[in-house]
């Protein structure tokens, strides 16, 4: 067991670049070529992405390409999520990690007592949704509407959306944490079969998911935000941070990620 890990911290990069590195990096790890990785990025421009296996249907390409967002699909599951205004962390480590093996809530569970710690070091009142939390078979196609096991809430309503990908190996989780901004503009994104539907989700949305300004009645500097949590993962995981940037290695898969999944149609329309 290494306390050990990498901590990189990326440039805001378009949604098909933040993926590919995203899976480069547990693959990396997971191969016994690099450290565990906890990453820290943004995104530009805005990004809507899709779970790995959530239809292609439910999104409004039209309008995402009029508003200018972006449109990827994750290699983890989950529903849609606007990434802009946010902070994102991604956690990437081989299956033989101690802090990330065992079933995907057992990771979840250790990830997100970090990740509370973390928000509460911002001045965050959190609490984690029960471990047998599920999201019922009707959820809207928005990520944010309702928390899953172990996923950050405040003041009853969700903070932070995660979804993590276990496979060859690696174990890959990654999440969402809106600074600032209308919360709901993700709807603005999604394909609805009538206005009246879109507005209803955007009115839940209001009232069960939030941002770090909106519980704070202030704005957080980015820079603060990754202290925070860096040093929250470093003393609940027992881990020394190394900054790092990407291996030659890692930069090259992430290349052929992007002409081979991230950036080719096929990939981001296969549902």
């Amino acid at each position: 067991m290494t306390n050990r890990w990498r901590l990189l911290i990326t440039a805001p990069l378009d949604g098909a670049a933040n993926m590919a590195i995203d899976e480069a990096l547990a693959e990396s790890a997971g191969a016994g070529e690099g450290l565990p990785t906890l990453r820290f990025y943004q995104w530009a421009p805005p990004c809507l992405s899709l779970g790995r296996n959530q239809p292609l249907a439910e999104v409004d390409s039209a309008a995402c390409q009029r508003l200018g967002y972006d449109i990827v699909r994750r290699p983890t599951g989950g529903r849609s999520i606007l990434h802009t205004d946010e902070l994102t962390y991604s956690v990437a480590g081989p299956a033989s990690e101690p802090r990330l093996s065992g079933g995907v809530l057992d990771a979840y569970l250790r990830l997100a007592q970090a990740l509370e710690l973390g928000l509460e070091r911002m001045g965050l009142a959190v609490k984690k949704a029960p471990g047998d939390t599920r999201a019922a078979p009707d959820v809207s196609a928005a990520c944010f509407e309702v928390p899953s096991a172990y996923e950050i809430t405040v003041n009853g309503r969700k903070l932070i959306g995660s979804a993590q990908s276990r496979r060859q190996g690696w174990v890959l989780q990654h999440g969402s944490l809106p600074l600032t901004g209308d919360i709901t503009r993700v709807v603005d994104g999604l394909a609805f079969a009538s206005e009246s539907e879109r507005e209803s989700l955007r009115v839940a949305l209001a009232q069960r998911a939030t941002t770090v300004a909106a519980e704070l009645s202030r704005s957080v500097d980015i820079n603060d935000a990754i202290a925070a949590l860096t040093s929250a993962f470093a003393e609940h995981l027992d881990l020394t941070f190394e900054p790092g940037e990407l291996s030659a290695r890692e930069q090259q898969r992430c290349d052929r990620l992007l002409d081979e999944r991230y950036r080719h149609p096929a990939w981001t329309g296969k549902h």
